[in-house]
């Protein structure tokens, strides 16, 4: 079958052959960055509004966490399928199918009635955000180039954390001024619909193209299209296969699939338990109403990724990955054996930990994109944030429970062995890949040891 290159709708008057690349990547990166956006937003709107809807549909503390969680319960299922899918379909088809199907979801929790059609419409966007994760990183991986791929990886984070923190401010806002919980929760169509139309003209990834044959389509796009059209013609030496679930799981990938999965989840199990709740848990610790502190938490979280995306691509991967997850522990372990700590300490604690979590959470959606052969790009993407939605549910589900039956020190001691698994994994684990190109970061496992920190 032969697909057409789109026409790039990007091109000015007048414009060069490199203007009209910069303005592509830029553009790729924006959509790419906006479901990461849309996915901040649905996850950080449902923790402030959750008392509105308990007021109304009267849950159990056991439904409150499942619905809190529904979303992330959607992309433990939607990332590995949505990630099938794009290694098999292209990426291009499922860039759009699975904004349609949350933009579906979005608006119709508008129109929910019970708690469990609110569970029910929210594992929907889930797992169309979960399929979003999968192809949209394998999509910007492809198209980046290698000296600045891991800044606009990093990117996506930035704007989680955006989405996240708007979601919070919004709610509040219309919680405030008495709006229905329904309409709140549906806002987040508007930011959905107009990534949709800005999706519109994209062209297929050449380097899925090179690993299904199509060559010619490949150099036609990639010279069209990329900055360094010769990195993703070039196929690594590698005769083209199908991708498979055990292909993972091999002897050449299976490293890459154990840290990718476990850092992962490691990183969002603490943070989505801690954010998620962050105003009852510092109201728990004495501050005040904590809506303060968790706006200072979030803010600071927000900092790290900014700080990780200003230097991935200047001191590598692995400096920002594994010394900030000790750090991480350690203040987490403070609080924890600390219970009559003042309460400056505990918010300073939580800012420090919110900082270095997010500067090494930075990282997590850059390294499947990196590490993983094409053919299973999206799969291994898929599956990573399948395995980091079940920390990132059992985080948001079970804090509650935890805060309530084992108390804030156990709580956050549990937190924080979290956080020394994800720093050993990492250290023995984690590559070095910046400024390689993705033949050379996704290749078998027998290359050189990564460099120690």
């Amino acid at each position: 079958m032969t697909v057409t290159t789109p026409s790039p709708d990007f091109v000015g008057p007048g414009m060069d052959d490199a203007a009209r690349k910069r303005r592509f990547l830029v553009k790729i990166t924006a959509v790419t960055v906006g479901g990461m956006f849309i996915d901040g937003y649905i996850l950080g709107i449902i923790g402030n509004v959750i008392a509105a809807v308990n007021s109304e549909l009267s849950m159990s503390l056991f439904m409150q966490g499942l619905t809190g969680a529904a979303a992330l319960i959607g992309i433990f299922v939607g990332g590995p399928l949505g990630g099938w899918l794009t290694d098999k379909l292209g990426r291009r088809p499922l860039f759009m199918m699975d904004l349609g199907l949350f933009i579906v979801g979005s608006v119709l929790q508008a129109f929910v009635d019970t708690a469990w059609q609110l569970f029910a419409v929210r594992l929907l966007m889930g797992i169309a955000i979960g399929a979003e994760y999968s192809v949209g990183w394998p999509l910007l991986a492809e198209f980046a180039p290698a000296r600045l791929r891991g800044r606009l990886m990093s990117l996506c984070e930035v704007f989680w954390y955006l989405g996240f923190m708007l979601a919070s401010a919004v709610a509040y806002v219309l919680v405030t001024a008495d709006v229905d919980w329904r309409i709140t929760l549906a806002t987040s169509t508007i930011p959905a619909v107009i990534l949709f139309v800005a999706r519109f003209g994209l062209p297929e990834s050449p380097r899925w193209l090179m690993s299904k044959g199509r060559t010619e389509e490949a150099r036609r796009i990639a010279h069209a299209y990329l900055q360094e059209p010769e990195d993703a013609l070039d196929p690594g030496n590698l005769p083209a296969r199908p991708g498979t679930f055990r292909m993972m799981f091999s002897r050449e990938y299976w490293r890459a699939t154990t840290f990718t999965s476990v850092f992962w989840f490691c990183a969002v199990t603490p943070y989505f338990a801690i954010a998620t709740f962050a105003a009852s848990v510092l109201s728990d610790y004495g501050l005040g109403d904590g809506l303060v502190g968790a706006i200072s938490v979030n803010g600071l979280a927000l900092a790290g990724v900014i700080v990780s995306l200003l230097l991935i691509d200047r001191i590598g991967r692995r400096k920002l990955t594994i010394p900030q997850q000790w750090v991480a522990g350690a203040v987490l372990v403070v609080i924890g054996l600390w219970p009559d700590a003042p309460s400056s300490v505990v918010l300073l604690c939580f800012l420090v930990f919110a900082f270095a979590n997010a500067m090494y959470t930075a990282l997590t959606g850059v390294y499947p994109g990196e590490v993983f052969p094409t053919e299973i790009r999206g799969l291994g993407t898929g599956f990573a944030t399948a395995v980091s939605r079940i920390g990132a549910g059992i985080g948001t589900f079970l804090l509650p429970w935890s805060m309530h039956n084992l108390g804030g020190a156990t709580t956050m001691l549990m937190a924080a062995g979290v956080c020394v698994v994800g720093a050993l994994v990492s250290q023995v684990l984690a590559p070095e890949t910046m400024g390689r190109n993705l033949s050379e970061t996704s290749a078998p496992h027998g290359s050189p040891a990564p460099e120690a920190v």
